[in-house]
């Protein structure tokens, strides 16, 4: 349980400041002079969100267009063709959003369920050891050595060991946990504000002015 909190840890810890390098590019993305070059300055990597972010809400802006073009004929309309331009954007950015959060929460419930548990099964192993000790000074008295502190002390004390063993691997986790959920926070704040900007950009053609926000 130590190793894997300490692999997801850093697993995510290390995404984390990868996203946060990406979202310094997104004042780049809007001091472009075209959204395909913007497209690359965000950089086209895969675990990118807020690469994938634009993109995603590019197709639905470039499908919703097609769609309509092609209703001109004589086929008849489906339901999404009901929804306006901003709608459809809207619906496209929020996916990608939900899919990026989605894709940072893993792992978490793994930390958040060895915080929780691992306490108790160090304590699960102090007892265990406890009662063993105790048995020993059951038994018939030809059957055990003399009777002594030492008798007993040494499987009490790595009996106890086991409950600093539990809180040993809790209290990183629990630490880990509450970090990456505040810095998950954070970035998808980041994603939220990105794609308001994004929506007006597509629908309006022009960013929204931040001198209003």
């Amino acid at each position: 349980m130590s190793v894997t909190t300490w692999v997801v840890t850093i697993l995510k810890a290390i995404d984390q400041y990868c996203q946060r390098r990406f979202a310094k590019r997104v004042d780049l993305f809007w001091h472009t002079v075209a959204f395909d070059q913007g497209m690359r300055v965000l950089g086209g990597s895969g675990h990118n969100h807020f690469y994938m972010l634009a993109q995603r809400g590019h197709e639905a802006l470039v499908h919703i267009k097609h769609s309509r073009q092609e209703n001109v004929s004589n086929t008849p309309p489906q339901l999404h063709d009901s929804l306006n331009i901003s709608d459809w954007v809207t619906r496209g950015l929020q996916l990608s959003i939900d899919t990026s959060a989605s894709s940072m929460q893993t792992g978490l419930a793994l930390l958040g369920s060895i915080g929780s548990t691992a306490p108790f099964i160090g304590l699960f192993g102090t007892v265990w050891g406890i009662y063993h000790a105790l048995m020993d000074l059951s038994l018939p008295q030809g059957a055990k050595p003399q009777t002594s502190i030492a008798l007993v002390a040494g499987p009490i004390g790595e009996a106890l060991i086991m409950t600093a063993l539990g809180l040993a691997v809790a209290i990183p986790a629990v630490l880990a946990y509450n970090g990456l959920m505040r810095g998950n926070k954070g970035i998808v704040a980041a994603l939220n504000r990105f794609a308001h900007d994004l929506h007006a950009y597509f629908v309006t053609g022009t960013r929204i002015d931040q001198r209003s926000r």
